[in-house]
């Protein structure tokens, strides 16, 4: 795991110092070693965590014909690394690095579509004079970017381009809005004007003579629905490719163990891994002191039991949230997602005094079904099904008669299905699913009328039904686990990396294993969401690896952090100081009356107060030390004087 940094000037060589200091921004990626590369008006340079091949596996790597910097890793690179061998290839080294450079050489741009890893690299090819820029299929890894007429600049994080001289920090707007509706942004864009993201599952390819440039997306789910196999024979190999995914992912020259939440996706992981490693493994987990809705410890130790495992838990604090949350979000680059991301890095802490990889549960929800909002989705098609005797899908998914077992896991979302069905209903699914993930809803009260006369809903509504609508598929179903993979799933892989890395270790995810996704992707959506039932095919496929209290819990937690309690109490003054600040206030985005509301009136497990808190925090540390001044503000000192 590591920290990638390249420079691609059109008509001068490129300077190594600015190299450095882009790359020394995010030493905490890879502080066992660097290395650097330069031919000109090519420059890379590499921060390296020594996972697999200590010894011999530094970067950047070059042969004759070409030069890498990677940052990743390639799970099937022993398979991989056997085929190139029976080919006539030689390698000097065991990494997973050299691999991806013999591979591209006998296989070129379709070589990136057989590596099972995640991963983001760039490779320059000499003969062609081209620099390839590729992210993995998921996202897992990061990869940001600069373009202008006269460079290109890549790297892991936006901090480092932003060391660059020539880059200053500006407010995206349009993304601003995205991350005030979603928490999220969508497609390539980023909180910072010009600088962008790789989307997940593509490469481009730029031409180093003329500075044209292609994108290809390499990769993405195949709905064509394979109604010839029958439920056994799908849950048969899934069952298979997830202890596969987890055996290969289980590669390492270094210590390793496994994050434990006590849901069914680590906790599936964990089981999983023991069983393999046929030892006692160590996990890591984490819960609060301010009562049971704050922790899952009853279901971690069960696992724990279970596996024999060795647990280690952190506890963290109403102290601790203050002591570290503005560095967190230094971290972060941009704020996405929810407070989850202040326990993760505390666990990650912890599990680097112990281990260097530690492999967790993420993406069981989007790819399986496991959000209670899907319930709620499919409870209106049930009833719009009932009364109009038909269905946007041309199949009845699920019935209400059958959905009853099941109606349990929505008992306490009684806030949002007030929400839900406060809009109109019946509509089109895509414009139904937009209400359930906007977490802004019309609120607009929050919002100074300067920010409002440039935020259009509509406009974000377009933008959101583009990605829920891609797929070819008529399934709200997979529509619905599409865009939360697609769409939502980045930005918590952005929490996954950007905590992970800040300890200092790596952080592996095996549910999210392309092969997987293609399985499930061909299984019928009613076998999926039988009878209405979140993750049933994970479920099924479990079997003995989970303790009978997971496979039978109805309630869904996702580590959820005290904050309305420490806002009213030991946190009030903390995020009072951040949230009515003079900046704070001069930034025109929110009425100061309604944040000082929202500091003691935030409900339990809200997510207003956390996004507003962390958006501030990304302002002080990210622009407010521009030159260049915020629109908002502006327009509120204009409201002011009239």
């Amino acid at each position: 795991m590591c920290g990638i940094v390249g420079i691609l000037n059109k008509d001068k060589p490129v300077d190594y110092l600015q190299l450095k200091k882009m790359a020394d921004a995010m030493h905490y990626r890879g502080p066992d070693e660097e290395g650097y590369y330069l031919n000109k008006n090519l420059g890379f340079y590499h921060k390296r965590l020594s996972i697999i091949d200590l010894e011999q596996g530094k970067q950047p790597m070059e042969t004759e014909r070409y030069c890498i910097i990677f940052n990743g890793e390639i799970y099937n690179y022993i398979e991989l690394r056997s085929d190139l061998i029976s080919k006539g290839h030689k390698f000097k080294t065991q990494s997973d690095t050299e691999v991806i450079l013999h591979l591209y050489e006998e296989y070129g741009y379709e070589s990136i579509n057989r590596l099972n890893g995640m991963f983001a690299f760039l490779i320059y090819d000499k003969p062609r004079e081209q620099l390839i820029a590729a992210r993995d299929h998921f996202g897992i890894k990061p990869l940001y970017y600069y373009i202008n007429d006269n460079k290109w600049i890549f790297a892991s994080e936006i901090k480092a381009i932003l060391q660059h001289e020539e880059i200053a920090a500006e407010v995206n707007k349009e993304s601003l809005s995205d991350y005030l509706t979603f928490q999220f942004i969508l497609g390539e864009e980023t909180l910072f004007k010009n600088i962008k993201k790789f989307v997940p599952g593509s490469y481009m390819v730029i031409n180093l003579n003329n500075f044209s440039h292609h994108t290809v997306k390499y990769w993405s789910p195949n709905f064509s629905v394979d109604r010839f196999h029958t439920e056994d024979y799908f849950i048969y190999h899934l069952r298979k490719l997830i202890e596969d995914s987890v055996r290969i992912q289980l590669r390492s020259d270094v210590a390793l163990g496994t994050y434990l939440s006590g849901g069914i996706d680590s906790s599936l992981v964990t089981g999983i891994a023991s069983h393999l490693l046929n030892k006692s493994l160590p996990v890591f987990s984490g819960a609060f002191n301010e009562g049971d809705e704050f922790s899952e410890m009853q279901y971690i130790k069960q696992v724990v039991d279970k596996n024999g495992a060795d647990l280690h838990t952190v506890y963290p604090t109403s102290q601790d949230f203050i002591n570290l949350l503005p560095k967190l979000i230094y971290h972060m680059d941009e704020p996405v997602a929810g407070p989850g991301m202040f326990p993760q890095y505390m666990v990650s802490q912890m599990a680097s005094e112990h281990v260097t990889v530690v492999l967790g549960g993420q993406g069981g929800d989007e790819i399986f079904g496991g959000y209670t909002r899907y319930v709620i989705a499919y409870l209106e098609q049930a009833l719009k099904g009932a009364i109009y005797g038909n269905t946007d899908e041309g199949e009845h998914i699920v019935s209400l008669k059958n959905m009853l077992p099941n109606l349990r896991s929505i008992e306490k979302y009684q806030p949002l299905l007030k929400k839900f069905w406060s809009q109109e209903v019946f509509e089109p699914m895509d414009r139904r699913y937009f209400y359930l993930i906007d977490r802004m809803n019309g609120n607009t009260h929050y919002y100074t009328s300067g920010f409002l006369s440039d935020y259009s809903r509509e406009s974000i509504f377009k933008r959101f039904k583009m990605l829920f609508n891609d797929p070819n598929t008529f399934s709200y179903f997979n529509k619905m686990t599409n865009f939360d993979m697609f769409g939502s799933l980045p930005a918590l892989l952005h929490v996954e990396d950007r905590m992970s890395m800040a300890a200092s270790i790596e952080s592996r995810v095996p549910l999210l294993d392309r092969r997987i996704v293609d399985l499930i992707a061909k299984m019928p959506p009613s076998m999926k969401f039988k009878g209405a039932k979140l993750k049933y095919a994970l479920l099924k496929s479990a079997g003995d690896y989970l303790p009978d209290s997971i496979q039978q819990r109805k309630d869904k937690m996702g580590f959820p952090v005290p904050l309305h309690i420490w806002a009213k109490k030991d946190a009030k003054d903390f995020i009072g100081d951040i949230l009515l600040s003079q900046k704070s206030r001069e930034r025109g985005i929110f009425k100061a009356d309604e944040l000082e509301r929202i500091i003691t009136e935030e409900r339990p497990f809200g997510r207003q107060l956390w996004g507003i808190l962390c958006l501030e925090l990304w302002f002080q540390n990210f622009i407010d030390n521009s030159s260049i001044p915020t629109h908002y503000a502006d327009q509120l000192k204009y409201e002011q004087k009239i």
